[in-house]
């Protein structure tokens, strides 16, 4: 056995232990919960996409991975380590980076500008080799000889993969995507589905993705977790065991409009919670 054939492979990173996490916003006034003992075990390399009603706390969730805010009770671990707990909260690193739902590229930087500031301004690369890194992760994205555009010049389309080449820039164990497809038409979802599941497959990456939209995350998801109305809690977990790689043609598989009506079975019933809840705030 040669020396390359002997090194260990690395161990797999993004794995996220969330252990009876609650979430109270504003605790000396109206006391909001938002988040109610909830847990989940993330492996690492594994696409979690979260869904439920509006306001529920996916968002609140996500926030504390990323180190936004803190949590009332319980702790989330990143590989076996502490990350958050009651007065502990992470700062944002470069372990875990987010893609927002209404976007956050600097109009004033063009494409190639904007995916290699963060890690040259803070001396993770020299300008050079971000440049590099850059140039390659936008031509796996399809988007190779727009490097000199400025965000307004592109499709919205081609903003959110500028964005998820941003992100890849820095080599996370951890992709945090809020809704990142949310304002898109059906017809540039499913192209930008599609690059996300090719960086996905060769990264393996672990992804924590919010959304409303179920097709989206059967589609998209290894795990699909299926939240109740606030506060929010596990109401249900679908297995998403639909062989990869993917694409548009899963969409119509068996296997996939099975799935499709668990999930808005459990989702319906929760939407419709939530909607009463609603109407009684406003009565």
């Amino acid at each position: 056995m040669n020396t390359a054939e002997a090194l260990p492979m690395p161990a797999p990173r993004g794995q996220i232990s969330i252990r009876n996490v609650s979430k109270v916003y504003d605790p000396d006034g109206a006391r909001v919960l938002a988040v109610d003992n909830c847990s989940m075990e993330i492996a690492a390399g594994e696409f979690c996409v979260v869904v439920g009603p509006s306001g529920c706390g996916k968002t609140t969730l996500l926030n504390a991975i990323a180190g936004f805010h803190g949590i009332t009770s319980g702790e989330i671990l990143l590989d076996g380590k502490l990350l958050c707990a009651p007065g502990k909260t992470p700062p944002p690193g470069s372990d875990r980076i987010v893609v927002f739902q209404n976007g956050a590229l600097f109009p004033w930087y063009n494409v190639l500008e904007n995916v290699t500031f963060g890690p040259v301004v803070q001396g993770v690369m020299p300008e050079r080799e971000a440049r590099d890194k850059a140039r390659e992760l936008l031509s796996q994205m399809g988007l190779q000889g727009i490097e000199g555009n400025y965000p307004s010049e592109i499709s919205s389309g081609m903003r959110r993969r500028v964005e998820i080449a941003r992100a890849m820039m820095t080599d996370p164990s951890v992709l945090l995507l809020d809704e990142p497809f949310r304002a898109m038409d059906a017809l540039t979802k499913t192209v930008v589905h599609q690059f996300l599941l090719d960086v996905y497959d060769r990264s393996n990456k672990t992804i924590f993705f919010i959304t409303h939209d179920l097709e989206e995350a059967i589609f998209l998801g290894t795990k699909v977790y299926i939240m109740t109305t606030r506060p929010a809690r596990i109401k249900t977990v679908l297995d998403v065991d639909i062989p990869r790689p993917r694409d548009f043609r899963v969409l119509s598989s068996s296997k996939y409009i099975k799935l499709k009506k668990e999930c808005i079975e459990a989702v319906h019933e929760e939407a419709l919670k939530a909607f009463k809840a609603g109407e009684r705030e406003m009565a």
